[in-house]
C-alpha cells in the first residue's frame, strides 16, 4: 500500500480523460503553458530593469515635526 505503480497512474489518466475529454485537457494545458511563459517573461523583465529608481541617500538633515492630538468629549 505504499506508492502507486505505473498502472495506477495510467488508470487515473484514462478516467480523467473520460471525464474531461481530450479537447478540454488540451485547452487547460495550453492555458497553463501560457501562464508559465508569461510568468517567466515577467521575471526576466523584472530583473532587467528596476521599475522604481533607487532613492538618493540624504545625510545630515533632521526634520522636526510637532504632532497635536485632537481632544474630543466622549460623554454620552
Amino acid at each position: 500500500m505504499g506508492s502507486l505503480s505505473i498502472w495506477h497512474w495510467l488508470i487515473v489518466l484514462v478516467i480523467v480523460m473520460l471525464i474531461f475529454g481530450t479537447k478540454k485537457l488540451r485547452n487547460i494545458g495550453a492555458d497553463l503553458g501560457g501562464a508559465v511563459k508569461g510568468f517567466k517573461d515577467g521575471m526576466k523583465e523584472g530583473t532587467a530593469e528596476p521599475s522604481v529608481p533607487p532613492s538618493p541617500q540624504v545625510t545630515g538633515q533632521t526634520i522636526d515635526v510637532e504632532s497635536q492630538r485632537e481632544h474630543t468629549n466622549t460623554k454620552s
